[in-house]
């Protein structure tokens, strides 16, 4: 059984006479060593000697009150039991307590007057010995409901529980508001078993600002940390954790949790990815709330018909320009945009609309700021020892030493926290190629390969297995996806099929070799065919994502409609096509805020985006034309349903390079087939002869050269009727009108 050091907590002041008689030659007295040694806050164990202890003589009370003058032991009630002993100038107090009661209260004063409070070193331990044991195996899922500052009642009294890791310190102390961030009043226990520092603060309740002050293990002072498990942070530049209500959120997204599909892969997903602080800008340039994002985003989104709202790392980060991924409060909402309590409002509200929210989520690194978790107890806690392992020369940043149980275990409950707490519906896990290979950016000599004398992080596999395991058993419905730009086989492969466990993979390839397609004037497309081709090679060797995501608009890149080659009428009339093909192509989508709208400047997450455009024809047309897609993508099985299996895909028109044509058809059982058809020169073509996979009449559902998108209005109004002649070594085929750098979707309908 796990040991706590020091008083157990629950010492009641014992029955007997008015004065407890002293055994000959007892001596109750602290001697003045440890006296000093209380008052400079550097005692190992103080619950050993401060509150309620037996002795020979009877029961002393301890206790350190800096400032106070005199110090009484009173009854619940208020009745005085006892003045104690002033010890030294510093406030270290003692004294035989009579009376038979199992509580006490103490009263202190000073020249500016008088004060009245609970001991918090009468106050027995919260924790149990099933905590130590979960935490010490690495299997404690629910750690956010043992960790951190808990408001709760203990022992009839209010106040809050605070709960740190912190194996190898000398002393752990509580500061904050409610004690003038003095690191000698509230040292904690320690369970010596678990390295966990706990103590209960009676009185402290919701808002108090609060650090823990550490003394490593050589003795050094250590800068002030934040809370690994705080739920609320200081607003930035302040980093100080703040202690939350604990009161449940009342949720009213019943009916989407119990409706949210249990296989996403034949599932439509369109996400809207979002930078919080940058999507809209308030008065003055301020962030909005989350409150008021709920009012403007959400509905926004939902009008789009996107499915999935994807928000860049909300958890709370100390610079903005990190945007989210150097998070150093892994449990709380960023303060930037208002309280955890609002925060569930906007994922409550985004449900309520129909809308599901995915986080990016940051398991890859953590930065070195002194409050964070770098160097957290005066060792590397966190973080791998060896540099080679444990710090990334990309980022300047620290990495998690994943083969340690209780670092693992930390990760694990925080990606299960936000599923529970919060509601998300799923996480996009950065950076994941980083974690696997040990020599990812690193030259020879600069990594350390693993007991096989291989490249691959064992460790982070194994993290990344069980993560995905906990959280698909825990939270049917939800999804993870990971951001891996590297040929790992199997990253999106159950864990039992010997893969690493993810729902979806992001696939780079298709974005990069198709942007570079559309990045190329139209005469010289025929070159490079197998740019739009290629992907199909492996479009179904993972379930894919297709990302247009804000690394395509930043840092140099322009926007995605800059990104279009041709004049300024060419451009919009590529990039149409460019979104019809993505919506048309197998997998899932995600594109970045602003690029619904063909967002012209190049992302800037110190401003909102750039809304007046939506005042210009062209503009609003792009948008038409994402919402569009985005309906029949939801509507159309044949364009969902089999995202992920080859089965869904056929090639009708792969090898017209001359021409730069393209055309597929979608399948899903029991839908009618929809045809994409692209034609990707500023050349009209008609009676351009398309292989068909099924005779009949054929509607077309979308043209994006249609007027209300911006385009010129040409097309096969009315349908085409495909005749029963094989063509391209398909049953039938039609004669149709493919307008200049268009995209066109055809359904049949018999």
């Amino acid at each position: 059984m796990a040991q706590d050091s020091g008083n157990a907590g629950d010492s009641t002041i014992g029955a007997g006479p008015e004065r407890p008689a002293a055994a000959a030659g007892a001596d109750w007295h602290l001697p003045d060593l440890a006296v000093a040694v209380l008052a400079a806050g550097r005692h190992a164990d103080p619950f050993a000697v401060l509150g309620p202890h037996e002795t020979p003589a009877g029961l002393v009370v301890r206790a350190f009150v800096p400032g106070a003058r005199t110090l009484a032991v009173l009854s619940p009630e208020g009745e005085p039991l006892a003045e104690l002993e002033r010890r030294d100038d510093d406030g270290v107090f003692e004294g035989l307590v009579p009376g038979g009661r199992r509580a006490y209260r103490l009263k202190a004063a000073n020249e500016g007057g008088e004060w009245t409070f609970e001991d918090p070193y009468r106050f027995g331990a919260l924790l149990g010995p099933m905590d130590d044991y979960l935490l010490t195996e690495g299997t404690h899922l629910r750690l956010w409901d043992k960790l951190g500052a808990r408001p709760l009642q203990h022992e009839g009294v209010d106040g809050v529980h605070f709960a740190v890791w912190a194996p190898h310190a000398r002393r752990v102390s509580v500061v904050g508001d409610f004690n003038a961030w003095d690191g000698r009043r509230h040292v904690m226990r320690k369970r010596v078993d678990t390295g966990i520092w706990e103590i209960f603060l009676p009185g402290v309740g919701p808002g108090a600002h609060y650090k823990y002050e550490i003394i490593g293990p050589t003795g050094a002072l250590l800068p002030l940390k934040s809370d690994p498990f705080a739920f609320s942070a200081e607003m930035r530049p302040g980093t100080a954790s703040k202690v939350t209500s604990g009161e449940p959120f009342v949720w009213s997204d019943q009916d989407w949790m119990r409706a949210r599909p249990r296989d996403w892969r034949r599932a439509p997903i369109s996400a809207y990815e979002v930078h919080l602080g940058s999507w809209r800008r308030g008065d003055g340039q301020r962030f909005l709330s989350y409150d008021e994002l709920a009012d403007q985003l959400v509905p926004y989104v939902a009008d789009l018909g996107f499915t999935h709202i994807e928000l860049l790392p909300i958890s709370e980060h100390p610079l903005d320009a990190s945007w989210g991924y150097q998070p150093t409060g892994l449990f709380a909402p960023t303060s930037r945009f208002g309280s955890p309590e609002a925060f569930a409002r906007f994922v409550d509200r985004a449900h309520r609309a129909g809308l599901g929210v995915i986080l990016d989520w940051v398991p890859a690194h953590f930065p070195t700021d002194s409050h964070g978790l770098a160097w957290f107890d005066g060792t590397p806690l966190y973080e791998h020892p060896d540099p080679r392992r444990g710090f990334h020369p990309d980022w300047n940043t620290a990495i998690y030493d994943f083969g340690k149980r209780e670092v693992a275990n930390f990760l694990i409950a925080n990606a299960l926290f936000w599923l529970e707490r919060f509601h998300i519906d799923g996480l996009r896990v950065d950076a994941v190629a980083s974690m696997l290979y040990l020599d990812y950016s690193r030259r020879a000599g600069e990594w350390l390969p693993n007991i096989r004398g291989g490249r691959e992080n064992l460790d982070a596999i194994a993290f990344l297995e069980r993560m995905n395991r906990e959280v698909y058993a825990a939270h049917p419905g939800v999804v993870t996806v990971a951001e891996e730009s590297t040929a790992w086989p199997g990253v999106s492969k159950p864990v039992h099929e010997g893969g690493l466990g993810f729902g979806f993979k992001w696939n780079m390839g298709f974005m990069h070799d198709t942007l570079a397609y559309m990045k190329r004037d139209g005469v010289h497309r025929a070159w490079h065919h197998d740019e739009i081709t290629f992907g199909l090679v492996y479009a179904f060797a993972e379930n894919f994502v297709l990302p247009l995501s804000h690394d395509e608009v930043v840092h140099g890149k322009g926007s995605i409609v800059n990104k279009m080659a041709g004049l300024e009428g060419e451009k919009f009339a590529t990039l149409r096509a460019y979104y019809a093909l993505m919506w048309g192509y197998p997998g899932k989508k995600l594109l970045f805020m602003g690029q619904e709208f063909a967002q012209r400047r190049e992302w800037n997450e110190n401003v909102g985006l750039d809304w007046e455009l939506l005042q210009y024809g062209p503009h609003r047309g792009v948008g038409d034309l994402v919402r569009d897609l985005n309906r029949l993508y939801r509507e159309r099985p044949a364009l969902h349903a089999r995202d992920c299996e080859g089965e869904g895909f056929e090639w009708l028109v792969v090898d017209d390079k001359a021409n730069s044509v393209f055309a597929w058809a979608r399948h899903a059982p029991g839908a009618n087939p929809v045809v994409v058809v692209l034609n990707l020169t500023a050349v009209r073509r008609e009676g351009y002869a398309l292989a068909l996979p099924r005779s009949g009449r054929w509607i077309e559902c979308l043209n994006t050269d249609a007027e209300r998108y911006g385009g010129g209005n040409r097309g096969n109004l009315g349908g085409v009727t495909a005749d029963d002649a094989p063509w391209g070594g398909k049953p039938a085929h039609a004669r149709v009108l493919l307008p200049p750098l268009s995209a066109l979707y055809l359904e049949w309908v018999g």
